[in-house]
């Protein structure tokens, strides 16, 4: 299992939009994705136009290849795309053990 971490920052007042639009975009298009094992989003409290949202996937590729390179990808950032005040960070992480 791989752990996708992305580091949203979006622009000031725009957070109820932005709410709506990821969630959206998680629901729609994201949460059919081959490859998801899941996704959590959360929002800055001290920031609060900052987000993080993090997604399981079975393997990198299933994020960097299948997903990155699809249609879907194209998709998602035109739902989430326009609210970001610069291009979020985005790591990935394995569990130890």
């Amino acid at each position: 299992m791989i752990l996708e971490v992305a580091d949203i920052r979006i622009h000031p007042g725009r957070q109820a939009e932005f709410d709506q639009a990821i969630l959206r975009g998680l629901e729609q298009i994201i949460s059919k994705v081959p490859g998801l094992i899941s996704w959590k989003v959360n929002k800055g409290i001290e920031s609060t136009n900052r987000y993080l949202l993090m997604i399981e996937w079975e393997t990198l590729e299933h994020h960097t290849v299948n997903f990155r390179q699809s249609p879907a990808f194209q998709e998602w950032r035109a739902i989430v795309g326009p609210f970001f005040a610069e291009p979020p960070v985005v790591e990935h992480f394995q569990g130890l053990g």
